[in-house]
Protein backbone atom coordinates (compact mmCIF):
# COMPACT_ATOMS: atom_id res chain seq x y z
CA UNK A 1 0.00 0.00 0.00
CA UNK A 2 0.89 3.44 -0.87
CA UNK A 3 -0.07 6.96 0.31
CA UNK A 4 -2.90 6.68 -1.79
CA UNK A 5 -4.22 3.86 -0.44
CA UNK A 6 -3.71 5.01 3.37
CA UNK A 7 -5.63 8.01 2.29
CA UNK A 8 -8.65 6.50 1.23
CA UNK A 9 -8.55 3.98 4.01
CA UNK A 10 -8.21 6.40 6.86
CA UNK A 11 -10.58 8.72 5.44
CA UNK A 12 -13.59 6.49 4.45
CA UNK A 13 -12.94 4.78 7.92
CA UNK A 14 -13.16 7.94 10.20
CA UNK A 15 -14.85 9.59 8.38
CA UNK A 16 -17.68 7.16 8.45
CA UNK A 17 -17.25 6.63 12.45
CA UNK A 18 -17.46 10.49 12.50
CA UNK A 19 -20.14 11.06 10.82
CA UNK A 20 -21.90 8.44 13.07
CA UNK A 21 -21.12 10.14 16.56
CA UNK A 22 -21.97 13.68 14.85
CA UNK A 23 -25.61 12.32 13.57
CA UNK A 24 -26.26 10.84 16.79
CA UNK A 25 -24.95 14.26 19.16
CA UNK A 26 -26.87 15.81 21.74
CA UNK A 27 -29.40 14.86 24.28
CA UNK A 28 -30.12 10.50 24.21
CA UNK A 29 -32.74 8.61 26.27
CA UNK A 30 -32.72 4.72 26.91
CA UNK A 31 -35.05 3.94 24.44
CA UNK A 32 -33.59 5.90 21.89
CA UNK A 33 -29.86 4.55 22.45
CA UNK A 34 -31.09 1.38 22.59
CA UNK A 35 -33.98 0.71 19.83
CA UNK A 36 -33.16 3.92 17.40
CA UNK A 37 -35.40 6.60 16.82
CA UNK A 38 -38.33 4.54 15.56
CA UNK A 39 -38.73 6.32 12.30
CA UNK A 40 -36.54 3.83 10.50
CA UNK A 41 -38.41 3.16 6.64
CA UNK A 42 -37.98 -0.10 5.44
CA UNK A 43 -34.89 0.33 2.86
CA UNK A 44 -32.90 1.51 5.85
CA UNK A 45 -34.03 -1.72 8.05
CA UNK A 46 -33.02 -4.16 5.14
CA UNK A 47 -29.64 -2.47 4.49
CA UNK A 48 -29.20 -2.34 8.52
CA UNK A 49 -29.92 -6.21 8.37
CA UNK A 50 -27.86 -7.27 5.69
CA UNK A 51 -25.00 -5.01 7.15
CA UNK A 52 -25.31 -6.73 10.25
CA UNK A 53 -25.32 -10.19 8.80
CA UNK A 54 -22.80 -9.43 5.88
CA UNK A 55 -19.43 -8.90 7.98
CA UNK A 56 -15.93 -8.62 7.14
CA UNK A 57 -16.16 -12.64 7.37
CA UNK A 58 -18.61 -12.80 4.51
CA UNK A 59 -16.54 -10.13 1.91
CA UNK A 60 -12.64 -11.78 3.33
CA UNK A 61 -13.75 -15.39 2.98
CA UNK A 62 -16.51 -16.68 0.94
CA UNK A 63 -14.44 -15.60 -2.24
CA UNK A 64 -12.04 -17.97 -0.59
CA UNK A 65 -14.98 -20.40 0.12
CA UNK A 66 -15.86 -20.02 -4.13
CA UNK A 67 -11.81 -20.38 -4.46
CA UNK A 68 -11.72 -23.99 -2.91
CA UNK A 69 -14.97 -25.19 -3.27
CA UNK A 70 -16.92 -23.38 -5.89
CA UNK A 71 -20.27 -22.29 -5.78
CA UNK A 72 -21.89 -24.93 -3.25
CA UNK A 73 -21.49 -23.10 -0.24
CA UNK A 74 -24.99 -20.73 -1.66
CA UNK A 75 -26.97 -23.59 -0.51
CA UNK A 76 -27.02 -22.60 2.92
CA UNK A 77 -29.09 -19.66 2.03
CA UNK A 78 -31.90 -21.51 0.19
CA UNK A 79 -34.26 -21.58 3.23
CA UNK A 80 -33.72 -17.90 4.28
CA UNK A 81 -36.68 -16.48 2.29
CA UNK A 82 -38.93 -19.18 3.75
CA UNK A 83 -37.17 -17.90 7.36
CA UNK A 84 -37.70 -14.34 6.73
CA UNK A 85 -41.62 -14.90 5.71
CA UNK A 86 -41.86 -16.83 8.91
CA UNK A 87 -40.36 -14.28 10.95
CA UNK A 88 -42.28 -11.52 9.65
CA UNK A 89 -45.44 -12.67 9.80
CA UNK A 90 -44.95 -15.17 12.80
CA UNK A 91 -42.38 -13.51 14.98
CA UNK A 92 -42.51 -9.70 14.64
CA UNK A 93 -46.11 -8.91 15.35
CA UNK A 94 -45.66 -10.29 18.75
CA UNK A 95 -42.08 -8.22 19.54
CA UNK A 96 -44.33 -4.96 17.92
CA UNK A 97 -47.29 -5.68 20.16
CA UNK A 98 -45.56 -5.94 23.43
CA UNK A 99 -42.97 -3.41 22.38
CA UNK A 100 -40.33 -5.00 23.64
CA UNK A 101 -36.82 -3.94 23.75
CA UNK A 102 -35.20 -7.14 23.24
CA UNK A 103 -36.23 -10.66 22.14
CA UNK A 104 -35.86 -12.01 25.47
CA UNK A 105 -38.03 -10.11 26.99
CA UNK A 106 -41.08 -12.01 25.15
CA UNK A 107 -39.78 -15.19 27.00
CA UNK A 108 -40.50 -13.47 30.24
CA UNK A 109 -43.83 -12.25 29.51
CA UNK A 110 -45.10 -15.83 27.63
CA UNK A 111 -42.78 -18.30 30.51
CA UNK A 112 -41.13 -16.31 33.38
CA UNK A 113 -37.99 -15.07 34.52
CA UNK A 114 -35.38 -17.77 34.49
CA UNK A 115 -36.58 -18.82 30.89
CA UNK A 116 -35.88 -15.11 29.79
CA UNK A 117 -32.49 -15.12 31.54
CA UNK A 118 -31.70 -18.63 29.69
CA UNK A 119 -32.15 -17.42 26.39
CA UNK A 120 -30.34 -14.05 27.07
CA UNK A 121 -27.66 -16.04 28.30
CA UNK A 122 -27.32 -18.29 25.47
CA UNK A 123 -27.46 -14.65 23.29
CA UNK A 124 -24.85 -13.44 25.39
CA UNK A 125 -22.58 -16.16 25.16
CA UNK A 126 -22.81 -17.41 21.39
CA UNK A 127 -22.53 -13.55 19.98
CA UNK A 128 -19.93 -12.39 22.41
CA UNK A 129 -17.95 -15.66 20.83
CA UNK A 130 -18.95 -14.19 17.68
CA UNK A 131 -18.40 -10.87 18.09
CA UNK A 132 -14.55 -11.84 18.79
CA UNK A 133 -14.36 -13.38 15.24
CA UNK A 134 -15.56 -10.43 13.37
CA UNK A 135 -13.19 -8.93 14.84
CA UNK A 136 -10.57 -10.92 14.14
CA UNK A 137 -11.37 -11.57 10.43
CA UNK A 138 -9.85 -8.02 9.46
CA UNK A 139 -7.39 -7.79 11.49
CA UNK A 140 -5.72 -10.54 9.71
CA UNK A 141 -6.20 -8.65 6.52
CA UNK A 142 -4.79 -5.42 7.96
CA UNK A 143 -1.85 -7.20 9.85
CA UNK A 144 -1.13 -9.17 6.15
CA UNK A 145 -1.69 -5.63 4.04
CA UNK A 146 -0.08 -3.70 6.38
CA UNK A 147 2.84 -5.38 7.84
CA UNK A 148 1.33 -4.20 11.39
CA UNK A 149 1.46 -6.65 14.48
CA UNK A 150 -1.80 -8.53 14.73
CA UNK A 151 -2.76 -7.81 18.45
CA UNK A 152 -2.36 -3.97 17.51
CA UNK A 153 -4.36 -4.36 14.60
CA UNK A 154 -7.02 -5.87 16.89
CA UNK A 155 -7.00 -3.31 19.53
CA UNK A 156 -7.13 -0.34 16.93
CA UNK A 157 -9.91 -1.51 15.30
CA UNK A 158 -11.82 -2.27 18.51
CA UNK A 159 -11.26 0.82 19.68
CA UNK A 160 -12.69 2.95 16.77
CA UNK A 161 -15.61 0.72 16.78
CA UNK A 162 -16.10 0.76 20.71
CA UNK A 163 -15.72 4.92 20.31
CA UNK A 164 -18.96 4.74 17.92
CA UNK A 165 -21.14 3.04 19.03
CA UNK A 166 -20.66 3.86 23.07
CA UNK A 167 -21.09 7.86 21.57
CA UNK A 168 -24.42 6.83 19.89
CA UNK A 169 -26.03 3.40 20.55
CA UNK A 170 -28.64 2.18 17.64
CA UNK A 171 -29.28 5.24 15.63
CA UNK A 172 -25.07 5.04 15.07
CA UNK A 173 -25.26 1.78 13.83
CA UNK A 174 -28.48 2.90 11.74
CA UNK A 175 -27.09 5.99 9.83
CA UNK A 176 -23.64 4.47 9.36
CA UNK A 177 -24.60 0.77 8.14
CA UNK A 178 -25.73 2.25 4.56
CA UNK A 179 -22.86 4.16 3.89
CA UNK A 180 -20.73 1.60 5.09
CA UNK A 181 -22.47 -1.05 2.70
CA UNK A 182 -21.81 1.35 -0.01
CA UNK A 183 -17.65 0.89 -0.10
CA UNK A 184 -18.47 -2.46 0.72
CA UNK A 185 -20.31 -3.30 -2.51
CA UNK A 186 -18.21 -0.39 -4.56
CA UNK A 187 -15.02 -2.45 -3.45
CA UNK A 188 -16.36 -5.93 -4.37
CA UNK A 189 -17.92 -4.73 -7.78
CA UNK A 190 -14.66 -2.91 -8.50
CA UNK A 191 -12.60 -5.95 -7.35
CA UNK A 192 -14.57 -8.42 -10.12
CA UNK A 193 -13.88 -5.68 -12.92
CA UNK A 194 -10.18 -5.89 -12.34
CA UNK A 195 -9.98 -9.90 -12.42
CA UNK A 196 -12.03 -10.26 -15.66
CA UNK A 197 -9.56 -7.71 -17.23
CA UNK A 198 -6.59 -9.50 -15.70
CA UNK A 199 -8.21 -13.03 -17.03
CA UNK A 200 -5.92 -14.19 -20.16
CA UNK A 201 -6.52 -12.35 -23.43
CA UNK A 202 -8.56 -14.24 -25.46
CA UNK A 203 -10.76 -16.19 -22.54
CA UNK A 204 -14.01 -15.06 -22.69
CA UNK A 205 -17.18 -15.84 -20.36
CA UNK A 206 -17.68 -18.72 -22.11
CA UNK A 207 -14.52 -20.53 -21.96
CA UNK A 208 -13.77 -19.62 -18.33
CA UNK A 209 -16.51 -20.81 -17.13
CA UNK A 210 -16.23 -24.16 -19.09
CA UNK A 211 -13.25 -24.52 -16.56
CA UNK A 212 -14.46 -23.78 -13.21
CA UNK A 213 -17.09 -26.63 -14.75
CA UNK A 214 -14.39 -28.86 -15.68
CA UNK A 215 -12.94 -29.35 -12.13
CA UNK A 216 -16.55 -28.69 -10.68
CA UNK A 217 -17.02 -25.36 -9.03
CA UNK A 218 -20.17 -24.33 -10.61
CA UNK A 219 -21.94 -27.52 -8.91
CA UNK A 220 -24.18 -24.77 -7.06
CA UNK A 221 -26.44 -27.96 -6.04
CA UNK A 222 -25.88 -30.92 -4.80
CA UNK A 223 -28.56 -33.88 -4.41
CA UNK A 224 -26.17 -36.11 -2.39
CA UNK A 225 -28.05 -37.49 1.29
CA UNK A 226 -24.61 -38.00 2.63
CA UNK A 227 -25.13 -35.68 5.68
CA UNK A 228 -21.53 -35.44 6.46
CA UNK A 229 -21.44 -33.32 3.16
CA UNK A 230 -21.73 -29.95 4.45
CA UNK A 231 -23.61 -28.54 1.74
CA UNK A 232 -26.58 -30.19 -0.20
CA UNK A 233 -30.29 -29.18 -1.74
CA UNK A 234 -31.00 -30.72 1.70
CA UNK A 235 -29.43 -29.13 4.43
CA UNK A 236 -29.90 -25.92 2.56
CA UNK A 237 -33.89 -26.50 2.49
CA UNK A 238 -34.38 -28.93 5.48
CA UNK A 239 -31.61 -27.81 7.89
CA UNK A 240 -30.43 -24.51 7.37
CA UNK A 241 -33.84 -22.56 7.66
CA UNK A 242 -33.63 -23.49 11.46
CA UNK A 243 -30.01 -21.76 11.08
CA UNK A 244 -31.68 -18.16 9.59
CA UNK A 245 -34.69 -18.65 11.36
CA UNK A 246 -32.41 -18.76 15.25
CA UNK A 247 -30.49 -16.17 13.45
CA UNK A 248 -32.89 -13.66 12.34
CA UNK A 249 -35.78 -14.37 14.58
CA UNK A 250 -33.83 -14.33 18.14
CA UNK A 251 -30.72 -13.12 17.93
CA UNK A 252 -31.01 -9.75 19.74
CA UNK A 253 -28.28 -7.80 17.12
CA UNK A 254 -30.87 -8.90 13.81
CA UNK A 255 -34.02 -8.29 16.36
CA UNK A 256 -32.73 -4.72 17.27
CA UNK A 257 -32.39 -4.10 13.33
CA UNK A 258 -35.89 -4.27 12.79
CA UNK A 259 -37.60 -2.84 16.13
CA UNK A 260 -36.86 0.24 15.08
CA UNK A 261 -39.13 0.41 12.30
CA UNK A 262 -41.67 3.18 11.70
CA UNK A 263 -44.63 0.46 11.35
CA UNK A 264 -44.84 -3.30 11.19
CA UNK A 265 -45.39 -2.78 7.46
CA UNK A 266 -41.58 -1.09 7.37
CA UNK A 267 -39.85 -3.77 9.10
CA UNK A 268 -41.76 -6.51 7.00
CA UNK A 269 -40.20 -4.68 3.91
CA UNK A 270 -37.06 -4.62 5.27
CA UNK A 271 -36.97 -8.15 6.18
CA UNK A 272 -38.54 -8.82 2.56
CA UNK A 273 -35.48 -6.85 0.98
CA UNK A 274 -32.99 -9.54 2.18
CA UNK A 275 -35.53 -12.36 1.38
CA UNK A 276 -34.85 -10.98 -2.48
CA UNK A 277 -31.45 -10.00 -2.68
CA UNK A 278 -29.39 -12.10 -0.37
CA UNK A 279 -28.80 -15.12 -1.92
CA UNK A 280 -28.02 -13.40 -5.13
CA UNK A 281 -25.55 -11.27 -3.01
CA UNK A 282 -23.94 -14.79 -1.42
CA UNK A 283 -23.67 -15.78 -4.84
CA UNK A 284 -21.85 -12.72 -6.50
CA UNK A 285 -19.24 -13.08 -3.71
CA UNK A 286 -18.72 -17.19 -4.61
CA UNK A 287 -18.47 -16.40 -8.27
CA UNK A 288 -15.91 -13.97 -7.33
CA UNK A 289 -14.33 -16.69 -5.97
CA UNK A 290 -14.56 -19.10 -8.87
CA UNK A 291 -13.60 -16.59 -11.51
CA UNK A 292 -10.04 -15.82 -8.74
CA UNK A 293 -9.95 -20.38 -9.40
CA UNK A 294 -9.52 -19.97 -13.07
CA UNK A 295 -7.89 -16.67 -12.96
CA UNK A 296 -5.44 -18.60 -10.69
CA UNK A 297 -5.19 -21.59 -13.40
CA UNK A 298 -3.59 -19.38 -15.98
CA UNK A 299 -1.57 -17.32 -13.32
CA UNK A 300 0.73 -18.65 -11.18
CA UNK A 301 -0.65 -18.79 -7.93
CA UNK A 302 1.43 -18.88 -4.32
CA UNK A 303 2.16 -22.27 -2.64
CA UNK A 304 0.44 -21.03 0.66
CA UNK A 305 -2.03 -17.42 0.33
CA UNK A 306 -0.63 -16.66 3.80
CA UNK A 307 2.71 -16.01 2.36
CA UNK A 308 4.20 -14.47 5.54
CA UNK A 309 3.62 -18.12 7.10
CA UNK A 310 4.66 -19.86 4.24
CA UNK A 311 7.83 -17.51 4.29
CA UNK A 312 8.59 -18.25 7.80
CA UNK A 313 9.01 -21.34 6.80
CA UNK A 314 11.02 -21.36 3.88
CA UNK A 315 13.88 -19.44 5.73
CA UNK A 316 13.74 -21.75 9.15
CA UNK A 317 16.75 -24.11 8.85
CA UNK A 318 14.34 -26.93 9.82
CA UNK A 319 11.51 -26.34 7.36
CA UNK A 320 13.88 -25.12 3.90
CA UNK A 321 14.56 -27.97 2.14
CA UNK A 322 10.69 -29.29 2.91
CA UNK A 323 9.73 -26.13 1.41
CA UNK A 324 11.80 -26.30 -1.69
CA UNK A 325 10.70 -29.64 -2.58
CA UNK A 326 7.08 -28.38 -2.06
CA UNK A 327 7.78 -25.45 -4.56
CA UNK A 328 9.44 -27.16 -7.29
CA UNK A 329 6.25 -29.81 -7.18
CA UNK A 330 3.91 -27.64 -7.22
CA UNK A 331 5.77 -25.13 -10.05
CA UNK A 332 5.75 -28.67 -12.16
CA UNK A 333 2.24 -29.10 -11.62
CA UNK A 334 0.83 -26.12 -12.49
CA UNK A 335 2.70 -25.53 -15.73
CA UNK A 336 1.67 -28.61 -16.74
CA UNK A 337 -1.73 -28.10 -15.53
CA UNK A 338 -1.94 -24.65 -17.96
CA UNK A 339 -0.47 -26.27 -20.51
CA UNK A 340 -3.12 -28.69 -21.09
CA UNK A 341 -5.92 -26.65 -20.21
CA UNK A 342 -4.72 -24.30 -22.82
CA UNK A 343 -4.75 -27.44 -25.11
CA UNK A 344 -7.89 -28.31 -24.21
CA UNK A 345 -9.45 -24.95 -24.89
CA UNK A 346 -8.02 -25.03 -28.35
CA UNK A 347 -8.93 -28.70 -29.21
CA UNK A 348 -12.59 -27.80 -28.19
CA UNK A 349 -12.20 -24.33 -30.48
CA UNK A 350 -10.87 -26.35 -33.53
CA UNK A 351 -13.80 -29.30 -32.80
CA UNK A 352 -11.42 -31.42 -32.00
CA UNK A 353 -13.32 -34.15 -29.57
CA UNK A 354 -10.10 -36.52 -29.16
CA UNK A 355 -7.70 -33.97 -28.21
CA UNK A 356 -9.95 -32.19 -25.98
CA UNK A 357 -11.22 -35.29 -24.17
CA UNK A 358 -7.07 -36.02 -24.02
CA UNK A 359 -5.91 -32.87 -22.84
CA UNK A 360 -9.12 -32.93 -19.75
CA UNK A 361 -7.62 -35.84 -18.64
CA UNK A 362 -4.34 -34.38 -18.34
CA UNK A 363 -5.40 -30.86 -16.85
CA UNK A 364 -7.35 -33.34 -13.95
CA UNK A 365 -4.73 -35.19 -13.45
CA UNK A 366 -2.33 -32.24 -13.07
CA UNK A 367 -5.03 -30.71 -10.62
CA UNK A 368 -4.65 -33.57 -8.28
CA UNK A 369 -1.04 -33.17 -7.88
CA UNK A 370 -1.24 -29.39 -7.24
CA UNK A 371 -3.88 -30.11 -4.65
CA UNK A 372 -1.29 -32.68 -2.75
CA UNK A 373 1.45 -29.66 -3.20
CA UNK A 374 -0.89 -27.86 -1.47
CA UNK A 375 -2.15 -30.39 1.05
CA UNK A 376 1.65 -30.79 1.84
CA UNK A 377 2.10 -27.20 2.36
CA UNK A 378 -0.46 -26.94 4.91
CA UNK A 379 1.27 -29.91 6.82
CA UNK A 380 4.65 -27.64 6.66
CA UNK A 381 2.91 -24.94 8.36
CA UNK A 382 1.39 -27.27 10.73
CA UNK A 383 1.98 -30.90 11.33
CA UNK A 384 -1.33 -31.41 12.42
CA UNK A 385 -2.79 -30.31 8.80
CA UNK A 386 -5.30 -27.90 10.66
CA UNK A 387 -4.29 -24.63 9.02
CA UNK A 388 -6.37 -23.07 6.08
CA UNK A 389 -5.37 -20.35 3.77
CA UNK A 390 -8.62 -19.78 1.81
CA UNK A 391 -9.17 -16.33 3.70
CA UNK A 392 -6.00 -15.20 2.29
CA UNK A 393 -6.89 -15.76 -1.19
CA UNK A 394 -9.44 -12.73 -2.22
CA UNK A 395 -6.69 -10.14 -0.31
CA UNK A 396 -3.77 -12.26 -1.85
CA UNK A 397 -5.27 -10.68 -4.99
CA UNK A 398 -5.67 -7.81 -4.43
CA UNK A 399 -2.21 -6.86 -2.82
CA UNK A 400 -0.65 -8.46 -6.68
CA UNK A 401 -2.99 -7.15 -8.88
CA UNK A 402 -5.20 -4.28 -8.27
CA UNK A 403 -3.93 -0.80 -8.55
CA UNK A 404 -3.11 1.92 -5.72
CA UNK A 405 -6.10 3.41 -5.15
CA UNK A 406 -8.52 0.51 -5.02
CA UNK A 407 -6.15 -1.20 -2.58
CA UNK A 408 -7.09 1.44 -0.56
CA UNK A 409 -11.13 0.74 -1.15
CA UNK A 410 -10.78 -3.12 -0.86
CA UNK A 411 -9.04 -2.43 2.53
CA UNK A 412 -11.44 -0.32 3.41
CA UNK A 413 -14.46 -2.26 2.28
CA UNK A 414 -13.35 -4.78 4.78
CA UNK A 415 -12.63 -2.66 7.51
CA UNK A 416 -16.19 -0.99 6.78
CA UNK A 417 -17.72 -4.14 7.55
CA UNK A 418 -16.18 -5.02 10.19
CA UNK A 419 -17.02 -2.12 11.77
CA UNK A 420 -20.84 -2.35 10.79
CA UNK A 421 -21.32 -6.04 12.06
CA UNK A 422 -19.23 -5.35 15.32
CA UNK A 423 -21.34 -2.04 15.94
CA UNK A 424 -24.47 -3.75 15.76
CA UNK A 425 -23.43 -6.74 18.20
CA UNK A 426 -21.80 -4.58 20.46
CA UNK A 427 -25.12 -2.59 20.82
CA UNK A 428 -27.21 -5.47 20.49
CA UNK A 429 -24.69 -7.33 23.73
CA UNK A 430 -25.17 -4.01 25.79
CA UNK A 431 -28.77 -4.10 24.87
CA UNK A 432 -29.37 -7.53 26.28
CA UNK A 433 -27.51 -7.32 29.48
CA UNK A 434 -28.87 -3.78 30.82
CA UNK A 435 -32.06 -5.07 29.61
CA UNK A 436 -32.88 -8.55 30.61
CA UNK A 437 -29.68 -8.71 33.19
CA UNK A 438 -29.74 -5.43 35.03
CA UNK A 439 -32.10 -3.84 35.28
CA UNK A 440 -34.36 -6.91 35.44
CA UNK A 441 -32.58 -8.47 37.83
CA UNK A 442 -29.63 -6.66 39.28
CA UNK A 443 -30.71 -3.43 39.72
CA UNK A 444 -34.30 -2.74 39.32
CA UNK A 445 -36.16 0.56 39.69
CA UNK A 446 -33.48 2.85 39.02
CA UNK A 447 -33.58 6.13 36.26
CA UNK A 448 -33.77 5.99 32.71
CA UNK A 449 -30.67 7.99 33.46
CA UNK A 450 -28.75 5.25 34.82
CA UNK A 451 -29.53 2.81 32.71
CA UNK A 452 -28.75 5.08 29.70
CA UNK A 453 -25.16 5.30 31.76
CA UNK A 454 -24.97 1.70 32.40
CA UNK A 455 -25.70 0.82 28.63
CA UNK A 456 -22.76 2.72 27.38
CA UNK A 457 -20.40 1.02 30.39
CA UNK A 458 -21.72 -2.53 29.17
CA UNK A 459 -20.85 -1.59 25.95
CA UNK A 460 -17.54 -0.94 26.67
CA UNK A 461 -17.39 -4.02 28.75
CA UNK A 462 -18.40 -6.27 25.81
CA UNK A 463 -16.07 -4.68 23.10
CA UNK A 464 -13.38 -5.50 25.61
CA UNK A 465 -14.42 -8.98 25.98
CA UNK A 466 -14.62 -9.14 22.13
CA UNK A 467 -11.21 -7.64 21.82
CA UNK A 468 -9.58 -10.00 23.92
CA UNK A 469 -11.12 -13.10 22.34
CA UNK A 470 -9.75 -11.82 19.17
CA UNK A 471 -6.09 -11.63 20.61
CA UNK A 472 -6.76 -15.15 21.48
CA UNK A 473 -8.39 -16.71 18.48
CA UNK A 474 -6.17 -19.02 16.25
CA UNK A 475 -9.00 -20.37 13.97
CA UNK A 476 -8.74 -23.34 11.88
CA UNK A 477 -11.70 -23.12 9.92
CA UNK A 478 -12.28 -20.94 7.43
CA UNK A 479 -13.77 -17.92 9.19
CA UNK A 480 -17.53 -17.97 7.20
CA UNK A 481 -17.70 -21.50 8.32
CA UNK A 482 -16.16 -20.89 11.85
CA UNK A 483 -19.25 -18.55 12.25
CA UNK A 484 -22.00 -20.81 11.13
CA UNK A 485 -20.69 -23.14 13.47
CA UNK A 486 -20.52 -21.43 16.50
CA UNK A 487 -24.41 -20.82 15.80
CA UNK A 488 -25.38 -24.09 14.61
CA UNK A 489 -24.64 -24.98 18.36
CA UNK A 490 -26.07 -22.23 20.38
CA UNK A 491 -29.03 -21.22 18.18
CA UNK A 492 -31.08 -24.47 17.79
CA UNK A 493 -32.35 -24.60 21.49
CA UNK A 494 -32.26 -20.55 21.73
CA UNK A 495 -35.00 -21.27 18.31
CA UNK A 496 -36.75 -24.11 20.39
CA UNK A 497 -37.20 -21.81 23.50
CA UNK A 498 -39.93 -19.13 20.68
CA UNK A 499 -41.33 -22.05 18.78
CA UNK A 500 -42.52 -23.55 22.13
CA UNK A 501 -43.46 -20.04 23.45
CA UNK A 502 -45.03 -19.19 20.29
CA UNK A 503 -46.94 -22.39 19.13
CA UNK A 504 -46.77 -25.10 22.58
CA UNK A 505 -49.26 -22.80 24.90
CA UNK A 506 -49.43 -25.71 27.02
CA UNK A 507 -46.05 -25.88 28.05
CA UNK A 508 -45.07 -23.84 30.79
CA UNK A 509 -41.88 -21.95 31.91
CA UNK A 510 -39.96 -24.89 33.82
CA UNK A 511 -40.55 -27.38 31.28
CA UNK A 512 -38.97 -25.84 28.37
CA UNK A 513 -35.82 -24.14 30.63
CA UNK A 514 -35.01 -27.95 31.80
CA UNK A 515 -35.91 -29.17 28.13
CA UNK A 516 -33.72 -26.31 26.62
CA UNK A 517 -30.80 -27.22 28.83
CA UNK A 518 -31.03 -31.02 28.18
CA UNK A 519 -31.02 -30.20 24.28
CA UNK A 520 -28.16 -27.58 24.93
CA UNK A 521 -25.94 -30.47 26.31
CA UNK A 522 -27.24 -33.11 23.28
CA UNK A 523 -26.12 -30.86 20.84
CA UNK A 524 -22.91 -30.41 22.32
CA UNK A 525 -21.71 -33.67 23.07
CA UNK A 526 -23.65 -34.32 19.41
CA UNK A 527 -21.21 -31.95 18.22
CA UNK A 528 -17.96 -33.45 19.82
CA UNK A 529 -18.91 -36.94 18.95
CA UNK A 530 -20.71 -37.38 15.87
CA UNK A 531 -18.90 -36.40 12.38
CA UNK A 532 -22.37 -34.81 10.04
CA UNK A 533 -22.47 -31.24 8.52
CA UNK A 534 -23.03 -29.04 11.64
CA UNK A 535 -26.08 -27.54 9.47
CA UNK A 536 -28.28 -30.53 10.84
CA UNK A 537 -27.24 -29.74 14.21
CA UNK A 538 -29.69 -26.68 14.12
CA UNK A 539 -33.46 -28.97 13.62
CA UNK A 540 -31.74 -31.56 15.60
CA UNK A 541 -31.14 -28.89 18.46
CA UNK A 542 -34.35 -27.17 17.96
CA UNK A 543 -36.68 -30.22 17.95
CA UNK A 544 -34.72 -31.56 20.66
CA UNK A 545 -36.01 -28.62 22.68
CA UNK A 546 -39.44 -29.07 21.67
CA UNK A 547 -39.43 -32.83 22.49
CA UNK A 548 -37.96 -32.70 25.68
CA UNK A 549 -40.21 -29.66 26.93
CA UNK A 550 -43.09 -31.76 26.11
CA UNK A 551 -41.91 -34.37 27.93
CA UNK A 552 -40.93 -32.58 31.00
CA UNK A 553 -44.32 -31.06 30.93
CA UNK A 554 -46.18 -34.03 31.04
CA UNK A 555 -44.24 -34.70 33.98
CA UNK A 556 -45.98 -31.62 35.51
CA UNK A 557 -49.51 -30.99 36.79
CA UNK A 558 -51.51 -28.72 34.62
CA UNK A 559 -50.84 -25.82 37.56
CA UNK A 560 -47.70 -26.48 37.00
CA UNK A 561 -48.02 -24.78 32.98
CA UNK A 562 -46.61 -21.31 34.38
CA UNK A 563 -46.75 -19.42 31.67
CA UNK A 564 -48.98 -16.73 30.24
CA UNK A 565 -50.02 -17.49 26.83
CA UNK A 566 -49.87 -14.29 24.34
CA UNK A 567 -51.48 -13.62 21.28
CA UNK A 568 -50.00 -14.93 17.95
CA UNK A 569 -52.63 -12.60 15.77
Amino acid sequence: MNGLDYAILLITILGIAGYGMWRTRGGQNLRGYLRGSGETRWFAIGLSVMATQASAVTFLSTPGQGFESGLGFVQIYFGMPLALILIATAFLPIYRRLNVYTAYEYLGRRFDTKTRLLGATIFLLQRGLGAGITLYAPAIVLSTVMGWRLDLTILCAGVVVIAYTVAGGNEAVNVTQKYQLAVIFAGMVAALVILLSRLPAGLGWVDAFRVAGHFHHLDAVSLSTNPKERYTLWSGLLGAPFLMLAYFGTDQSQVQRYLGGASLRESRLGLMFNAVFKIPMQFFILLLGVLLFVFYQFERPPVFFNEVAWHDRAVAPATAPRVAAVEQSFQAAHTAERGHLTAWLDARHRGDAAAAETAAGAATADRAALDAARKEARLVIDPKGRTNDADYVFIGFILHYLPHGLIGLLVAAFFAAALSAKAAELNALASSTIVDWYRHVLRPGATDAHYLRASKGFTILWGVISVTFALSATLVENLIQAVNIIGSIFYPIMLGLFVVGFFLRWIGGTAVFWGALAAQALVIVLFLRWDISYIWFNPIGCLACVGFSALVQLGFPPAASAGQPLPTR
